[in-house]
């Protein structure tokens, strides 16, 4: 596949990854590109405006530099649009990079989103903004919440580990939960997941069977409490299928809807959002065109 004429490059400033922004473009000065368009932001949530710049000038590929907040944003824009996504995983968890096969790895990385296959993948929608991983609520949305930048700097993927140790303890909510027009589930949860991909933070494979383009939503309840319950559930999820806990339920739908008795904080990709009591989720088959490695690598 040629290199193509026109890349978008959107980087968020404080991820660095193998020489970091410069050697990035070092390398893509050096593929033949005839047009770079670029821009970089000190924090994700400032991406959104310069991602809209960016395709609006119709570049033949966007590449995306940082973690899971930062590509999440990204892709929230990029649904529906038919310029391809190449993700340069510059973050700390990377986990839908690394769900998609992307190595943690400028050279490597870069070489798929120049020449790897296009593919289009499913995202979540969520109350509005669109995830690639997972959206989660209750302990997951609190893990995230208290793992903030400056711990995630120093601790890395450590980080979630330690914000995670301080709510095994937290107080279950009653939740509803309404798979495709149908209950599911009604009683007290520790956490609510929904999946687009199997393997979720801290590297743990929560949904066995996903896949980022099977159309579908996975969805999990945790009703694990105190520490041995939550060392059992996520000792079962580590060398087992997930639903062979006692603690932990999963199905599948293509819209998911939630409510809860008291507001709890959730999730997306790994970015904290504001509490909330009730929520929807439903699946956006084939939002976005990724670059994927190519199968005979």
């Amino acid at each position: 596949m040629r290199t193509p004429r026109t890349i978008a490059v959107v980087a968020h400033q404080r991820k660095t990854l193998d020489g970091g922004l410069d050697e990035l473009r070092r390398r893509l000065t050096s593929a033949g590109v005839s047009k770079l368009l670029w821009q970089e932001v000190p924090k994700s949530r400032k991406a959104p405006k310069k991602v809209r710049a960016l395709l609006a000038k119709k570049p033949d590929l966007l590449l995306v530099w940082g973690g899971d907040g930062m590509v999440q944003r990204t892709l929230d824009v990029a649904a529906g649009s038919k310029v391809p996504v190449g993700i340069i995983p510059a973050g700390t968890g990377n986990l839908l990079a690394g769900n998609l096969g992307i190595p943690h790895s400028l050279a490597e990385s870069l070489d798929i989103a120049l020449t790897g296959r296009r593919h289009r993948i499913d995202l979540g929608k969520l109350n509005g903004e669109h995830f690639g991983v997972m959206a989660g609520v209750g302990f997951d949305g609190a893990m995230i919440q208290d793992a903030d930048r400056k711990m995630k700097d120093r601790l890395g993927k450590l980080a979630y580990v330690w914000a995670g140790l301080r709510h095994v303890n937290g107080k279950p909510a009653a939740a509803r939960i309404v798979v495709d027009g149908v209950k599911w589930f009604d009683d007290e949860a520790s956490c609510v997941l929904i999946g687009n991909v199997g393997t979720i933070t801290g590297g743990i494979k929560a949904f066995d069977d996903a896949e980022p383009d099977d159309g579908w939503l996975d969805v999990g309840v945790a009703t694990a409490h105190g520490a041995l319950e939550w060392a059992r559930a996520l000792g079962t999820m580590a060398v087992g299928r997930s639903e062979r806990s006692p603690f932990v339920r999963t199905t599948r739908a293509r819209r998911i809807d939630v409510k809860l008795k008291t507001k709890m904080e959730y999730e997306l990709d790994g970015g904290a959002r504001t509490s909330t009591k009730s929520f929807s989720a439903r699946v956006a088959p084939g939002a976005v065109k990724v670059c994927l490695p190519r199968h005979d690598r």
